[in-house]
């Protein structure tokens, strides 16, 4: 058991998961365990992460889930088994091969350091390849609009690319968190920095998917520019 485990969500990723997964496995040896939680996907992937969980029996498990209940969830189920089995530092990253596995490593250095590491698209400029310039645009805004009405100053809200030492983790009151998609990842980053966490980003580079369809919708955006505001009422409040 290595002191490192990777969380991994998935939802219909049968062109990606098989990828990543053997990338990790067959770049670092035995540095990293992988937990894939998958939301019933209906494409295969469910019985191909069972089947890689099997082959690779003690360095890949998997949480299967009876229904698709969004990121936040999945992820808080995935933390909570990292948890409890002691990891020291405990990473996410996405499913689809947009994250690349080259900078898992820089994020254990950037660790020894730091209670939170994100990987940032956009510290050293912009390192975003293959987006439409309406969703970079986006992008570029929903972070400014985060770090308005948070206070943080980090460039990269929204990046699913990240880091924990499991002493952050165990702090945040995983159970009452209340937001999904992207803004669980401003709300886990919010509650991390009024938790005195140290945070730092590291620079990645992002590559849009190739295969498959996004989980981005409606929803999510919307919720994604209800939760700053929430988060800072909450805290004005005493409530968070």
């Amino acid at each position: 058991m290595s002191e490192n485990i990777i969380l991994i969500p998935t939802y219909n990723e049968i062109e990606n998961i098989g990828v990543i997964v053997n990338e990790i496995l067959s770049t670092y040896d035995h540095q990293f365990d992988i937990l894939i939680i998958d939301d019933n996907s209906t494409d295969g992937t469910k019985e191909l992460v069972n089947e890689l969980a099997h082959k690779h029996e003690g360095r890949v498990m998997v949480l299967n889930r009876e229904k698709k209940e969004g990121l936040g969830v999945a992820y808080r189920a995935g933390m909570k088994i990292a948890l409890a089995k002691n990891y020291k530092y405990i990473l996410q990253m996405d499913a689809d091969l947009s994250h690349q596995p080259q900078y898992l490593k820089n994020f254990l250095e950037a660790a020894k350091g730091a209670d939170l590491v994100v990987g940032s698209r956009y510290l050293n400029g912009i390192s975003i390849v293959n987006w439409p310039l309406r969703r970079l645009i986006l992008s570029l805004w929903a972070n400014k609009y985060v770090r308005f009405f948070t206070g943080l100053k980090l460039t990269d809200f929204t990046s699913g690319f990240r880091c924990f030492r499991s002493e952050l983790l165990n702090k945040i009151p995983l159970d009452h968190m209340f937001s999904d998609g992207y803004a669980f990842l401003v709300e886990l980053t919010y509650r991390s920095f009024h938790l005195n966490a140290k945070i730092s980003e590291i620079p990645i580079v992002f590559i849009e998917r190739r295969n498959g369809e996004s989980k981005i919708n409606y929803t999510v955006c919307l919720e994604a520019a209800v939760i700053p505001l929430k988060l800072r009422f909450k805290k004005l409040l005493g409530t968070l």
